[in-house]
């Protein structure tokens, strides 16, 4: 058996990977140019967390419908990749927001995708990514973001509050991720006013969706709870739903399909919603 020393760390490999390819970027593009163009785009705050919120909506299913080319878990999963047209799918479908990955080494995402997106639809937006600097909270905003992620297995706790806190100021929303129960009051701590449960453990690509039942209990009604990876069907959705989550990231379900907007639409209609 392969002990958990031995088992090759994803997460390390990417924050690595993409620490490296923020100082190329930065090199290219300093920040202070970057924070005008940022500066020049209208910055939409709170647009993401309403999306998410089921104060006026209490039964509505809000699923952040996901745009990416690639998995580390399942390799290429659109080879004829538009996300553009995707999230017009999604939209038309009943998104409430609209995910795109723009990690290159890993998921063959680029920035470009995202502002695709932005010209596209006039949903909320997440920069799924791996953010380590404040160049990429810039970045996102720059290319039309109206949130990011910040992943808490990836941040020391400082690290953590500090980005939460330059995004706020700069306009965006953020989604925290934690992974196990641990991470839980990490996040809080940080800010956090919208948490994601990512059954997916990012440093060995196991799947478990107990991880989104349990730390539902544990997460403040006041904090908008995201549950991510591992749904699959309408029961999936409804039971997590009447457990207390707002809101749905979904992705690979929908990229593995011919039509990722039908398989939404579809989705949503078995649900009743």
């Amino acid at each position: 058996m392969t002990s958990t020393s031995q088992t090759p760390d994803l997460l390390a490999a990417i924050v690595a990977a993409t620490q490296r390819m923020v100082a190329v970027r930065a090199a290219h593009v300093p920040l202070g140019e970057l924070e005008r163009r940022a500066a020049a785009i209208e910055p939409r705050p709170g647009r993401f967390t309403a999306a998410l919120s089921r104060a006026e909506q209490p039964d509505r299913l809000s699923i952040i419908a996901e745009c990416k080319r690639r998995s580390p878990s399942r390799g290429v999963l659109k080879a004829d990749y538009d996300p553009a047209a995707i999230a017009e799918g999604y939209g038309r479908a009943g998104a409430s927001a609209i995910s795109v990955l723009t990690e290159p080494a890993f998921f063959d995402g680029h920035l470009d995708h995202l502002s695709a997106v932005r010209a596209a639809t006039d949903l909320p937006i997440l920069r799924k990514d791996f953010v380590v600097d404040r160049y990429q909270i810039f970045e996102a905003r720059a290319a039309g973001a109206d949130a990011i992620l910040l992943i808490v297995a990836a941040l020391t706790p400082p690290a953590l509050e500090k980005l939460h806190q330059a995004a706020t100021q700069t306009g965006l929303d953020v989604l925290v991720e934690i992974h196990d129960l641990f991470e839980l009051p990490i996040a809080l701590d940080a800010g956090a006013s919208i948490v994601g449960v990512n059954n997916r453990n990012l440093r060995t690509l196991a799947v478990d969706t107990e991880v989104s039942r349990h730390a539902v209990e544990l997460i403040p009604d006041d904090v908008i709870a995201v549950a991510e990876s591992g749904l699959k069907t309408s029961r999936d959705l409804l039971a997590l739903s009447n457990a207390g989550y707002d809101a749905f990231l979904i992705g690979e379900q929908f990229m593995a399909k011919d039509d990722p907007g039908q398989a939404l639409a579809d989705l949503l209609k078995d649900a009743g919603r």
